[in-house]
């Protein structure tokens, strides 16, 4: 009796951290750090320790991912920046603790998976109310902005594109979850469906590249998954052709999806001329990504250390690009070439390997878990959100909250 109660109080803790942890994202990056800290400590906090710390090691998936932090780790022997070294690994702690502790059952019912998804809708939403209430304040000179890659201002300390990526996960969700309950709660269902159709509106009205990938992204494969896995041709053509008509009809009603539009085509033109344009938001991304596959030409077995990233890579700049300002000198954009850059070929590799896995993962249900592992592989094509404290959470929690939302019945692991 007594285990069964310390049981369910630890998992309504770790329920409440669950809810408490993105909802930190919106308000204080403090709270954020001291949610999940509480959320991994709970979380281990387990009679049968031995027994799931096995587990992990016994878990490709979860043991792989800690490997991303290992390699940063590591290679801080050669980085003779040490400060820069430690604070880029320590951003990466969650890539240690988190699969460490999801390892351990977290015991929640189906009813708070649910609510813990509705709240994470809810929350997307909300921010994306917030963000346009900012817009129409002042829309003219918004919309003359998205002429000079600028765009409006989100949540996250206006990281939008951490932030958009969480709104493509929002509208997954609201599909999935509505789906999920459609007989039970019908009501619940449409609600969330209108949300997931607002925040696909909201996406383009946004116009960030990363978030935009992903729901494309997902409406492709959820078309081919029902042209080859239901059979449904004409539903599954249908879906593509929802994915042809999304951005035409967002270009002619949305004046900053066109003026985005309109921008990338300009600033296209300079690259393809391999020409520089100060202030080039797709220019300066491509040079970045010259400058990170010199840096693992030069260095290909150990890299130049997390810590001498950045030295090295200025130094690149400063041979090859030496117009640029020093704002404009940034990593490398793609995270698979800043693990390149960082540790050679092996942490490139670690880091590809680490994004392959999940979809080897025996889940449930498989089509949801692809498009989010989907998502996350291509975005990091372009992104270094492992770089950023909300990068590395979002990571971490919405990749590991899926697998063990998709994962058998986990509640009866007490």
């Amino acid at each position: 009796m007594l285990n069964r109660l310390q049981n369910d109080a630890r998992s309504s803790i770790i329920f409440g951290l669950a809810l408490l942890m993105p909802a930190s994202l919106f308000f204080s990056r403090t709270l954020l750090a001291i949610s999940m800290l509480a959320f991994v400590m709970i979380c281990l906090l387990h009679p049968r320790f031995k027994e799931y710390a096995t587990k992990f090691l016994h878990t490709p998936f979860l043991w792989m991912m800690t490997l991303l932090f290992f390699v940063p780790l590591v290679s801080g022997a050669w980085s003779a920046d040490q400060r820069l070294w430690f604070d880029m690994t320590f951003t990466k702690l969650p890539l240690l603790f988190f699969p460490f502790a999801f390892a351990f059952p977290l015991g929640l019912s189906n009813r708070q998976w649910t609510i813990l998804a509705v709240f994470m809708v809810i929350l997307s939403s909300a921010g994306s109310i917030w963000s346009m209430t900012h817009y129409l304040q002042d829309t003219a000179g918004i919309h003359e902005g998205y002429l000079r890659s600028n765009t409006m201002l989100t949540p996250l300390d206006n990281d939008h594109v951490r932030y958009s990526w969480l709104v493509s996960v929002a509208v997954l969700t609201a599909v999935y979850t509505g789906w999920q309950i459609r007989h039970q709660q019908k009501m619940l269902s449409l609600f969330l469906w209108l949300n997931a159709a607002w925040l696909a509106i909201f996406l383009h009205i946004l116009a960030a590249r990363t978030g935009l990938f992903c729901l494309y992204g997902s409406v492709f494969l959820l078309g081919i998954w029902v042209m080859l896995k239901s059979r449904r041709l004409m539903t599954g053509a249908l879906v593509l052709l929802l994915l042809t008509g999304l951005p035409l009809a967002a270009y002619y009603t949305l004046p900053t999806f066109k003026n985005r539009v309109h921008y990338i085509l300009y600033d296209a033109g300079f690259i393809r001329n391999d020409e520089y344009l100060r202030n080039s938001n797709d220019g300066n991304r491509v040079i970045s990504y010259k400058a990170g596959w010199a840096l693992l030409q030069q260095q290909p077995v150990t890299g130049y250390g997390f810590g001498d990233i950045r030295a090295a890579t200025h130094a690149w700049y400063d041979e090859n690009y030496p117009l640029l300002d020093e704002r404009e000198k940034i990593y490398p954009s793609s995270e698979y070439l800043v693990y390149g850059a960082g540790a050679g070929w092996i942490g490139l590799l670690v880091c590809l390997a680490a994004m392959i896995i999940p979809f080897f993962t025996r889940v449930r249900e498989k089509l949801p878990w692809y498009i989010i592992q989907a998502g996350i592989a291509g975005g990091f094509l372009f992104d270094i959100g492992l770089e950023v404290q909300f990068g590395v959470f979002l990571y971490t929690f919405i990749t590991l909250g899926w697998w063990s939302w998709l994962s058998t019945n986990r509640t009866s692991e007490k």
